[in-house]
C-alpha cells in the first residue's frame, strides 16, 4: 500500500510538471490542442475578472484605540457595520488598529504630562502611517487635547472628533449644547472652544459637583466595563439639569458614555460622539 501511494504521488508530480512544461512550450500552443487550451485560459481569466475585489478603492482606516478598549470595541463594530451597510454582502472595513496601554496614559493625564501622552500617540500614528493607513482616528475625546502635536508627526490626515460632532450639530441647527465627558474635556478649552469658535454653538458644562461625578464614573467604572444602574440615574439627572439651563441637546463627549446612556433613556436629544466619529470614518473610507 505504501509503495502504491508513493507511486501515485510520483505520477501526480510528474503530471503536474508535464502540464507546466506544456504550458510553457510554444510548440504545444501551436499544436492541435491550441484552440481548446487558449479557450480554457480565456475562461479562467474571465472567472478571475469576476472575482476581483470590488472594494479595491476602499481606503484603509487607522485607529488609535485602547483608551479604553471598551469603547474601541464599539468603533470597530460600528465602522464594519457601516461598511457592510453601504456595500452589502461580505464587505468589511480595511482597518489598522494600534491599541495602546491605557494605564500609563491615564497616569500621565492626571499628572498633567500631556507632552508624555502626545509622544505615545505620535508613535502610534507613525506606525499606522507606515502600515498603510490613509487617514486615522484617535478613538477618544480627551486625547484630542494633543491632536495638533500628533498630526505634526505624520502626513496622513486626522479625522477630528470635535469637528465631526460640530458638523452634525450645525446641520441640525443646534445653538446651545450640553457637554458631558472627562473633567479634561469639560473644563479645558481644546474641545468646547473648538466647537464654539468653529461652529458658533454655545457649549454648556455641568457645575463642579456634577462634573466630578461624571468624571469619576468614567474612570472608576466605564473604562473597566462596569455599567451600573445607579450611575445611569446620576447621568440622567445631570442631563435634566442641563436641559433646565437651556440646552437643546447633549454631547456624549466621552466614548464610553454610550455604554451607560442611550437615546432610549431620555427625551433630550443625545449626540453620541463614538457613533458620529465612526460614521465619518465610513464616509471617508468610501470617498
Amino acid at each position: 500500500m505504501r509503495r502504491q501511494l508513493q507511486l501515485n504521488a510520483m505520477v501526480g508530480s510528474y503530471q503536474q510538471e508535464s502540464c507546466l512544461s506544456l504550458i510553457n512550450n510554444p510548440r504545444f500552443l501551436c499544436g492541435q490542442l491550441h484552440g481548446k487550451f487558449v479557450s480554457s485560459i480565456h475562461s479562467l481569466n474571465a472567472i478571475m475578472q469576476r472575482v476581483k475585489p470590488e472594494n479595491k478603492n476602499l481606503k484603509t482606516i487607522g485607529l488609535i484605540g485602547g483608551m479604553s478598549w471598551e469603547s474601541t470595541e464599539y468603533y470597530y463594530r460600528q465602522i464594519n457595520e457601516g461598511i457592510r451597510s453601504k456595500l452589502g454582502g461580505l464587505h468589511s472595513a480595511k482597518i489598522l488598529l494600534y491599541s495602546v496601554d491605557f494605564s500609563p496614559i491615564e497616569k500621565l493625564q492626571h499628572a498633567g504630562d500631556w507632552d508624555g501622552t502626545a509622544e505615545i500617540l505620535a508613535s502610534a500614528a507613525q506606525s499606522l502611517e507606515a502600515g498603510g493607513a490613509d487617514f486615522f482616528l484617535i478613538c477618544t475625546n480627551t486625547m484630542h487635547r494633543v491632536s495638533d502635536s500628533v498630526t505634526a508627526t505624520v502626513d496622513i490626515p486626522l479625522l477630528h472628533i470635535a469637528d465631526a460632532t460640530g458638523d452634525v450639530l450645525k446641520a441640525d441647527g443646534i445653538r446651545r449644547i450640553g457637554l458631558l465627558g472627562t473633567a479634561f474635556t469639560m473644563e479645558q478649552d481644546f474641545y468646547r472652544k473648538r466647537i464654539s469658535d468653529h461652529y458658533g454653538i454655545d457649549v454648556v458644562v455641568p457645575d463642579s459637583n456634577d462634573r466630578k461625578q461624571v468624571h469619576d464614573i468614567i474612570y472608576q467604572q466605564l473604562v473597566l466595563g462596569d455599567v451600573r444602574t445607579e450611575s445611569r440615574k446620576i447621568y440622567l439627572d445631570i442631563i435634566e439639569r442641563l436641559r433646565q439651563r437651556g440646552c437643546e441637546a447633549i454631547i456624549l463627549g466621552c466614548t464610553e458614555i454610550c455604554m451607560l446612556v442611550s437615546q432610549e433613556d431620555t427625551d433630550v436629544k443625545l449626540y453620541d460622539t463614538t457613533s458620529i466619529h465612526a460614521q465619518l470614518a465610513v464616509e471617508k473610507a468610501l470617498d
